[in-house]
């Protein structure tokens, strides 16, 4: 890819979060290019996930403890999300000694400004999946991407890879899924814009919908969802158009009537390209009617960037998934499953729910909401979604949201939602202790459950997966 301005590589850098899902990627193709680069982590001083951490350092990365102590030249920049407080010691530090700083997002936009073809991701749900498809199919078919993720891509992992989110590349292709909650999509320029859909999550429809009309604007070519509502009627905004769909008979990548068929944990259809009325079979190893959604739009991006739909739909054949997307994190002797997912706003939830209540079977549904700020602006849409999708024999279960610090108002939590739930008809409860969540779901499972731990912006909730399945009889 190009590389980037001596600018970017010339002095040294301080990660504020460096272990974080979307810092972590980031720097890790930032060294990938020869930057100097330390950092620190809330989670590493608490002592959560400390193999990613040695893995980092192993790396070559200097890790300090979040105690301002890293900071010491002004030479230095420091980059950190918009979420972090100006009360945390790396903050006060880089102030008094006149650090310059970027935000995680414009360091990631410098980046994938640079490449020559930048494919950018966005939508509300299912971006980091389909920037894994995306780069799977890129390196697959020999264009050396580099790729910017929020999740663990499995095809990559590998002893020296164990946290592979992020992968630096030679070709010019720069994939990346890019984030609206905080408005940074507006400073991507990309070659191939992908928009997967449009609902509620950290901002108003009407803030989403500029975001994501500018966004399809600034690209040259745009691959969008005509299956969603809310992103068919932006492509207007589009320069030049690829649209996909399960359902809609106007998707220019499609699938063929009647030939879908889900298993428990993979799905197969026919791909049928309007374009050019050519029919391609494509096995996914990953299941739900949501990959399957996921898998039409890196075809349709691929496409966009001049790969062909038969050299895609060959390629997915051997996506291994990601990290905490419908992980299955194995079946206990006595057959109940556990399943590691990232759900965390209704549209993921009611995607991974709907995948669940596809096949029979009790479902055990965990969730972990993943702070205070969230549970308030979707909690609503949130418990509709348990209500409506999980039925009168399955179960919710909540503890109090993700806490690590800091000044955000607690005093409405879990159970509010708890209520909800139940006032729309479903069933759940509020157990404020995740540990004892755990006792709760152990207690409960038998023979033929699925046990789903839903969440984010938490490494640890991985292990507590682990330790329900071990725990369960």
């Amino acid at each position: 890819m190009t590389q980037p301005a001596d600018s970017l590589t010339s002095h040294p850098w301080f990660f504020c979060g460096i272990g974080g899902s979307g810092m972590l990627p980031l720097a890790l193709i930032l060294k990938g290019h020869g930057a100097q680069i330390a950092g620190s982590d809330r989670s590493r001083d608490q002592g959560r996930t400390p193999e990613k951490f040695a893995w980092l350092e192993s790396l070559g990365f200097t890790l300090f403890p979040q105690d301002g102590s890293g900071v010491t030249s002004a030479d230095q920049t420091l980059v950190a999300s918009t979420a972090v407080e100006d009360t945390v010691p790396e903050m006060v530090r880089a102030r008094e000694l006149g650090c310059p700083r970027m935000s995680r997002a414009e360091l990631l936009a410098a980046l994938f400004n640079r490449a020559g073809q930048g494919i950018a991701v966005g939508g509300t749900s299912g971006k980091s999946t389909v920037t894994g498809m995306i780069g799977w199919i890129l390196h697959e078919t020999g264009r050396d991407p580099t790729i910017m993720n929020g999740a663990v891509m499995k095809n990559f992992v590998s002893p020296d890879a164990p946290f592979a989110s992020a992968r630096v590349g030679e070709g010019n292709a720069f994939v990346s899924e890019v984030d609206e909650s905080d408005g940074s999509i507006a400073l991507y320029r990309p070659q191939v814009a992908v928009l997967l859909n449009v609902s509620l999550d950290h901002k108003s429809m009407e803030e989403l919908r500029e975001l994501f009309g500018n966004f399809l604007g600034a690209a040259q070519v745009c691959a969008v969802n005509v299956d969603d509502t809310e992103s068919a009627a932006l492509i207007g905004r589009a320069q030049s158009l690829v649209t996909f769909g399960i359902d809609s008979a106007d998707a220019m990548i499609g699938v063929e009537t009647g030939s879908v068929v889900e298993r428990t944990t993979s799905l197969s259809a026919r791909v049928l390209d309007r374009r050019d009325s050519s029919v391609h079979a494509l096995d996914l190893r990953v299941p739900g009617r949501h990959n399957l959604a996921n898998a039409l739009a890196a075809i349709a991006a691929a496409s966009a960037a001049g790969v062909s739909v038969a050299e895609a739909v060959r390629a997915l054949a051997s996506f291994a998934g990601l990290a905490r997307r419908f992980d299955i994190v194995g079946t206990s002797p006595g057959g109940v499953t556990v399943i590691d997912d990232f759900g965390h706003n209704p549209e993921k939830c009611a995607a991974t729910l709907s995948a669940l209540k596809a096949h029979p079977g009790r479902v055990i549904a965990f969730f972990q909401p993943h702070g205070y700020g969230p549970l308030r602006q979707m909690g609503h849409e949130l418990a509709e979604v348990f209500a409506r999708l999980l039925g009168s024999d399955d179960v919710t279960i909540l503890c109090d949201p993700v806490y690590f610090g800091g000044t955000v108002d607690r005093s409405e939590g879990s159970e509010r939602i708890v209520n909800l739930i139940a006032a729309a008809g479903g069933k759940a409860e509020y157990i404020p202790s995740r540990e004892d969540c755990g006792q709760r779901m152990m207690d409960l499972a038998r023979p033929g459950d699925r046990v789903v731990i839903m969440g984010a912006r938490d490494d640890t909730l991985s292990a507590f997966a682990r330790s329900v399945l071990e725990g369960i009889a």
